[in-house]
């Protein structure tokens, strides 16, 4: 049935919006930081004899782990935040056929900097260098969503 209903005219196929590649970029970085972030804390559990219920309330962990253990669960967390507000507007380009040129090149920015926003804090976590990555981050995402309103309204 299936083979049948793709066979008629009725589903054209599109070409992809360029701008979908950034999307999936941060989306695959967001398993990075999600594996790398579980690689450096259940080790860390046994060691620090948190027991085997350690886990039932994350933020009550966090507590228990050093600091540079939990700058990879703090990240992570970030990255189901604001970046949900680029996957909106990013696909919101998309649909308009406006994911191409200066927005692209804004969506590559913005992943690129939430990648470093990424390394820094799970790694070093310097404060005014993290903060900077991320006002440099919102305002791309900021002057995307502004352009895809210019074309909405």
């Amino acid at each position: 049935y299936l083979h049948s209903y793709l066979n008629k005219k009725e589903i054209t196929m599109f070409e992809p919006s360029a701008i979908l590649a950034p999307i999936m970029v941060l989306v695959l970085w967001s398993f990075v930081m999600m594996f790398w972030m579980a690689a450096t804390r259940l080790p860390a559990i046994p060691k620090l004899k948190l027991g085997r219920d350690a886990g039932q309330r994350t933020s009550e962990l966090g507590k228990q782990m050093p600091p540079h253990i939990q700058w990879k669960a703090d990240n992570y967390n970030h990255l189901m935040e604001q970046p949900t507000i680029f996957y909106a507007t990013a696909l919101v380009l998309a649909m308009l056929g406006a994911g191409e040129g200066f927005n692209l090149m804004l969506a590559w920015f913005y992943v690129g900097g939430r990648i470093a926003h990424s390394l820094v804090h799970a790694t070093s976590n310097i404060v005014m260098v993290r903060f900077a990555l991320f006002l440099l981050t919102s305002i791309a995402l900021l002057v995307m969503a502004i352009r895809a309103c210019l074309i909405i309204f």
